[in-house]
């Protein structure tokens, strides 16, 4: 049975978007879902190609910021959501009341240490921001 084209185009990017998560470390549909603000069985619904729902536009700088997409990545994702959803992307260089900060951090030699306390930084932060926006 053929697919519906418009279903088609968002089971490809959805595609995409899988095997970039799938390529990252555990947890990252969770730190997602809190990124997000949402549960995990809405990121599921959003990220695997077995569901047509739409992702929507709003949610791609999160997705792409905490799924840490590489230049390439993104572009390749990009082509093919606008191929789904014409004139539907959002500027993805506006500002969101947000700003860049650098720290210098300890290292602790080892690449499998750094990632966890770089994603707990990551996590504290999110949770702060939440609460500055009045969420829980």
């Amino acid at each position: 049975m053929a697919r519906d084209p418009a279903e088609s185009t968002i089971v490809d990017y959805k595609i995409i978007l899988a095997g970039i998560i799938d390529m990252r470390p555990s947890g990252t549909r969770q730190r997602l879902a809190d990124a997000l603000g949402k549960h995990r069985s809405f990121v599921t619904q959003i990220t695997s190609p077995t569901y047509s729902t739409p992702l929507p536009a709003r949610h791609l700088p999160t997705i792409f910021k905490v799924c840490h997409f590489s230049p390439t990545e993104q572009e390749h994702f990009l082509k093919a959501y606008q191929l789904a959803h014409p004139g539907r992307l959002p500027d993805l260089a506006a500002r969101d009341g947000s700003r860049q900060l650098s720290l210098t951090v300890p290292d602790f030699g080892s690449d499998k240490k750094n990632r966890i306390f770089d994603e707990a930084l990551e996590e504290f932060i999110l949770r702060i921001a939440r609460l500055s926006e009045g969420g829980e």
